[in-house]
């Protein structure tokens, strides 16, 4: 069975070797010297050899010569995990791996996460663009810390903490008739072609559910979505943070009666701890959303 070698002991003799003798070195790690002496005999003991000379307690043997290159070797590696380690414990060093919706990636992470970065350099961030629905499962999934989206319904897996709404409008070409409008109530909506996408679920279960039902278009990806509202094809439902608010050939138009909105919150994977850099994240999200929204 190999012996047990003591961190410190491996320290002592190191010191006693850069301070050139035990008195020195005793000094220097704040022991007397006969405890310093004991400490170095117990490691030789251990070992079975002397590592310095009887003679000139601070002249090495051969063996101990041998020795001295791998004690700095070991302690040199210790001393690194050690500061890994309480590194990662702290929150000083970490990987954090955030999903949220295109919305959200775009309008709101930006300037919130050049601050995290500020205050906390020595964090990195991988930041994953994804629909609600594909947010979830990839928290849920441990692909990633945590989660900014929308819950359309219940979930077991998740622990979901609300940070603010965002009004659902309706979204049409500028040149349309109802452009001009302060705001619109879905009864001025009928006979329009409504293009359904994504998050018009949310308008299911309003008053405004019939014209999701009937209508004939889906179109999932944005940049399509886009085209063909920039094209005339029809309107669209979409929240206030998913319009494209530099675009100057739409308009968004609050919509009023049903007044709709998307829950928006932080979701990170029930019963599992977070990694001490995601801690951090979730915290600086929390209070710099939730701060925005009241």
């Amino acid at each position: 069975m190999l012996p047990e070698l003591k961190i410190q002991q491996l320290r002592y003799v190191i010191t006693v070797v850069n301070e050139g003798g035990f008195n020195a070195a005793a000094k220097r790690v704040h022991r007397t010297q006969p405890a310093l002496s004991m400490a170095i005999r117990e490691l030789e003991q251990r070992l079975g050899q002397n590592i310095f000379e009887r003679g000139g307690k601070s002249q090495l043997t051969p063996f101990g010569q041998f020795c001295l290159p791998r004690f700095r070797e070991l302690l040199g590696q210790h001393d690194r995990v050690v500061k890994d380690v309480v590194n990662q414990a702290d929150g000083k060093q970490g990987h954090v791996h955030i999903a949220t919706v295109p919305s959200v990636a775009s309008r709101i992470m930006p300037p919130l996460l050049a601050e995290f970065i500020d205050r906390f350099p020595n964090l990195t961030i991988s930041l994953h663009d994804e629909n609600a629905h594909y947010v979830c499962q990839m928290v849920a999934h441990g692909e990633v810390d945590l989660g900014i989206t929308s819950l359309w319904q219940g979930e077991d897996e998740l622990d979901y903490t609300h940070l603010f709404e965002d009004k659902v409008g309706v979204v049409c070409h500028r040149s349309h008739p109802l452009a001009s409008r302060a705001s619109i109530d879905w009864r001025s909506l009928q006979g329009e072609k409504l293009i359904r996408n994504g998050t018009s679920r949310l308008l299911m279960g309003t008053d405004a559910s019939a014209l999701v039902e009937s209508s004939a278009f889906y179109i999932s990806n944005m940049i399509s979505l886009i085209a063909m509202l920039e094209a005339g094809a029809g309107v669209t439902t979409l929240p206030q943070l998913a319009f494209p608010e530099h675009n100057a050939n739409l308009r968004f138009i609050p919509l009023q009666e049903p007044d709709v909105v998307r829950r928006i919150g932080l979701v990170k994977a029930r019963n599992c701890t977070l990694a001490p850099a995601a801690q951090i994240m979730e915290t600086f999200l929390l209070e710099s959303l939730q701060a925005k929204a009241t």
